[in-house]
């Protein structure tokens, strides 16, 4: 590490269970977020604060004016612009040491599992049944570690999916795919900006203790939280040994 890393992460260094071996970690980690919107957008900007070296931001949107009531990485003049791109002129704002590769397209296929197999930690920052689970069967096939956020009205969520382990369920073995599901949109019902801000911080704070093999992270828990009342539980949930994504038998 250089002097002005040392200055830069010395709040990170100071932290006995991370130190100088933990930011380090970071430092020459690449992190994937698939989505710059509510929760992509804080997420993004605590890994790139803490300094994870290289951030692959996607996302086919471009900024509405809508958005600027939450998504805190884009701003009035970059309304129009490519979601991915915006991201990236925040994000060098706040640390042009981080390389940050901007991908203006939603993710699927081939492209999506080439991604995730390069990445040491993949945030799922979208809002869709559908790329969440395209996103966890490649997390799944390159076993890396998956950190999944929701949030919609004053209700958000967060766990984690790191099938390293196996103890570790996946997303499908808690929201299987297939199963009726009402999948609602803040487009709609509307969502509390702080909810997002939350949520993503602590999607960036999972990815950054997987990253540096520190703390517990939230495998096998599903943490809620209710904005509204500023109540939060925990859901204690297992691996579904008939899972058809992860179960032993299609692994």
């Amino acid at each position: 590490m250089t002097d002005e890393q040392l200055l830069r992460y010395s709040r990170h260094i100071l932290l006995d269970a991370l130190g100088i071996e933990g930011q380090e970690k970071l430092l020459s980690a690449h992190a994937l977020v698939v989505g710059a919107g509510g929760l992509g957008s804080p997420a993004a900007l605590y890994l790139a604060a803490a300094g994870v070296g290289r951030l692959t931001l996607a996302d086919g949107d471009t900024v509405d004016f809508t958005n600027l009531q939450r998504q805190i990485l884009h701003t009035v003049d970059r309304v129009g612009t490519a979601k991915a791109e915006s991201g990236r002129t925040a994000l060098r704002a706040i640390n042009p040491e981080v390389t940050v590769t901007p991908l203006c397209e939603r993710l699927s296929g081939s492209q999506l599992d080439a991604l995730v197999g390069s990445a040491d930690v993949v945030l799922d920052c979208t809002d869709n049944f559908a790329t969440r689970h395209a996103i966890n069967r490649a997390c799944v096939r390159h076993r890396k570690p998956l950190v999944s956020g929701a949030a919609i009205r004053f209700d958000g969520q967060v766990s984690v999916y790191d099938l390293r382990r196996d103890d570790s369920p996946c997303y499908h073995c808690l929201f299987p795919e297939g199963e009726e599901a009402e999948e609602i949109r803040c487009a709609v019902m509307g969502v509390f900006a702080p909810l997002t801000g939350m949520v993503g911080a602590m999607q960036a704070a999972e990815a950054l203790k997987l990253v540096a093999g520190i703390g517990e992270s939230l495998i096998g828990r599903l943490l809620l939280i209710d904005a509204l009342t500023m109540q939060w539980r925990t859901v204690r949930f297992k691996k579904d040994a008939g899972c058809s994504i992860c179960g032993q038998k299609n692994r």
